[in-house]
């Protein structure tokens, strides 16, 4: 089943000849939407001599059966395909309908009774119900925006891994890769979400489908197709608009229940106007009012409409819900909890001080096998002095406090033992000291400042020492930190905040709702382990699986937006539920025909149109969230 409008799809091919075009498989595949619009016209022109002409049985009877058999051919398939897969819904209702409608009809034509045929009904049924769909696919089809838009960005150009190309200004990037030659500005906006074309020069990264600015650019391939980021961004879009939210799973349950209740109050309903005296033609327009007047449409299209604009909302706005379950629960994030280096910080360390040469020269010497932030700085800061940089052997990573090896035979120890300074050991004896520093990104303290706004608690979870840690929290209004904490500790602190363990200050209340932002890699369990899992950081990083939404640009700024784009979107779902839900109440007994004796009947023609009419306020409303700002 089609998991945005309901529809019953065809099975796409499976042989491996096909893969690739399975994958790019139209999700409306079998159920076009200008089919939609084909049919609704010829139907139209149809229904009107049979409304004319009501009286002549014959040219209603062919008409109509022309208006049944091709024109609602699509609802009868979809009716199969549903039955078939046990999940009976929208078009078994509507086949139900338009069945009993046409066989009863038939059957009075043929045995020359004196009841009325039901072909005008029919036929302006079918036609409305061809219209409502065709402007709700028109509806939903404009809410995938996201993976057609990324699916734009994809370069034509045909490079293979290793290539080296010249980018000229204003070309695509035709693959990931890496900048030889050349200076110029990208725009990485459609991509990340970056506002500001992004410097690159000589070492820097480039992303596939991005547009070069005014210089040239010598690129060297390193990633084409399937294995570049933008197909990565691609790929997560595409499993989150597959995945459900809790709302989404409650509201399909719903509609298979409104099913079933429509043909049980089909049943009574009939029995009840027998009952009461009625002629079959009126007992059959009462049923088919109330089999299309319940289609369950609004309802199993009030969630993941509202869904799906805002996972398109969200990669437009630089950050992927790879799970909407995330989505959904970022709304009730009562403590955010954050990494310190590369997330609040740039981690992008530099030395201050060091006590000699000589262990700065050993110092980097062994981080040149650590890819450590502040071994690198370490690393560079050697080279940058032009210090020879020793060969080490038998690295060893002491996660959490350094790393050792042995240079020139003595065995060299690099990394924290309680203080904020690093120390360098020869042997086991201390040799000297080196101070590194890592900036507090610019962007942090605003994000903060949202956040706390917003009624959240902050925390701060780091490797670094006591010092280093309070003056962090410090500058940047964080409420707890916590340092010195080993990358395994970190899931531990999480279980501790969501049973308010953590804080004294926290203690009395119900379970907290924890948010954890990391970079996804040491950050991996605590991600786990929280209620949103949020990964930060650009390029490769995109695929990290410990997360549940992933920030494709380095700013905490997104955080906050992720919070209100979730509550926006709960609020919309509710909306939307209320209404469907709310609609079907009213509008069951009303098709049932228990104001008849007021005068109020609906015939099955505006049963179809108040059915189609809900749906697609429900699409309407979901679509005003497209136009919100986060």
């Amino acid at each position: 089943m089609c998991p945005e409008c309901g529809m019953s799809l065809v099975r796409a091919r499976n042989d491996a000849e096909h893969t690739q075009k399975n994958a790019e498989h139209d999700k409306h595949a079998g159920h076009h939407t200008e089919d939609f619009l084909k049919k609704f016209w010829i139907s139209l022109v149809l229904t009107v001599p049979v409304v004319i002409w009501r009286d002549e049985r014959w040219i209603t009877f062919v008409l109509g059966s022309i208006v049944f058999w091709y024109c609602g051919w699509v609802f009868l398939a979809s009716a199969w395909r549903e039955l078939r897969a046990r999940l009976p819904g929208m078009m078994t209702l509507i086949a139900l309908a338009i069945i009993s409608a046409y066989s009863y009809s038939v059957y009075v034509t043929l045995s020359g009774s004196g009841e009325m045929p039901l072909y005008w009904e029919l036929t302006t049924l079918i036609t409305i119900m061809l219209l409502g769909h065709w402007i709700e696919m028109r509806a939903v089809s404009g809410a995938q925006g996201a993976l057609k838009e990324l699916s734009k960005l994809l370069p034509d150009e045909k490079v293979s891994e290793g290539d080296v190309v010249m980018i000229k200004p204003g070309g695509r990037v035709p693959g990931d890769g890496l900048v030889l030659e050349g200076q110029s500005e990208i725009n990485e906006s459609m991509i990340t979400g970056e506002s500001v074309p992004v410097a690159k020069q000589p070492g820097a990264k480039v992303i596939a489908g991005s547009i070069n600015g005014d210089g040239s650019l010598k690129v060297k391939i390193t990633e084409v197709g399937e294995h570049t980021f933008l197909a990565g961004v691609m790929r997560l879009v595409r499993e989150a608009q597959a995945s459900k939210s809790r709302l989404q799973m409650l509201s399909d349950r719903a509609a298979l229940y409104l099913t079933f209740v429509a043909v049980g109050a089909a049943i009574i309903t009939a029995i009840a106007w027998a009952i009461a005296g009625a002629t079959v033609a009126t007992i059959m327009s009462f049923v088919v009012a109330v089999l299309v007047i319940a289609c369950p449409h609004a309802l199993g299209l009030a969630v993941p409409l509202v869904a799906s604009i805002s996972t398109t909302k969200a990669a437009k706005n630089g950050f992927l819900v790879k799970q909407r379950l995330a989505l959904e629960a970022a709304r009730n994030i009562d403590v955010v909890l954050f990494d310190k280096t590369g997330t609040l910080t740039e981690g992008a360390f530099g030395v201050t001080s060091f006590s000699s040469e000589e262990a700065l020269t050993l110092a980097a010497s062994v981080d040149a096998h650590s890819e450590h932030p502040i071994a690198r700085g370490i690393v560079s800061e050697a080279k940058k002095r032009n210090l020879e940089i020793q060969e080490s052997k038998n690295f060893r990573r002491i996660p959490g406090i350094g790393g050792e090896a042995e240079v020139n035979n003595r065995k060299v120890f690099v990394g924290h033992r309680g203080g904020a300074d690093i120390i360098i050991e020869v042997d086991g004896k201390q040799i000297g000291t080196i101070q590194c520093a890592d900036k507090i990104r610019p962007e942090a303290k605003e994000a903060l400042a949202q956040l706390k706004e917003m009624g959240l608690k902050l925390a701060m979870v780091t490797g670094d020492s006591e010092e280093v840690a309070k003056q962090v929290s410090q500058e940047l209004g964080i409420d707890t930190y916590h340092a010195r904490v080993m990358p395994g500790q970190k899931a531990e602190i999480v279980k501790k905040y969501q049973n308010r363990n953590a804080s004294p200050t926290l203690r009395s209340g119900p379970r907290l709702y924890v948010g954890v932002v990391g970079d996804g890699i040491n950050d991996a369990p605590a991600l786990m382990q929280a209620d949103v899992g949020i990964a930060i950081g650009a390029g490769t990083n995109v695929a990290i699986e410990s997360a549940g939404i992933i920030l494709m640009r380095s700013d905490p700024r997104d955080i906050p937006k992720i919070i209100h784009l979730s509550r926006m979107t709960y609020s919309k779902m509710i909306q939307n539920l209320w209404w469907a839900a709310g609609y079907n109440i009213v509008a069951l007994p009303l098709a049932a025909g228990v104001l008849a004796t007021k005068g109020i009947i609906l015939k099955p023609a505006v049963a179809a149109i108040l059915m189609s009419l809900s749906t697609v306020i429900v699409a309407i409303n979901a679509l005003l969230l497209r136009k919100a700002k986060i």
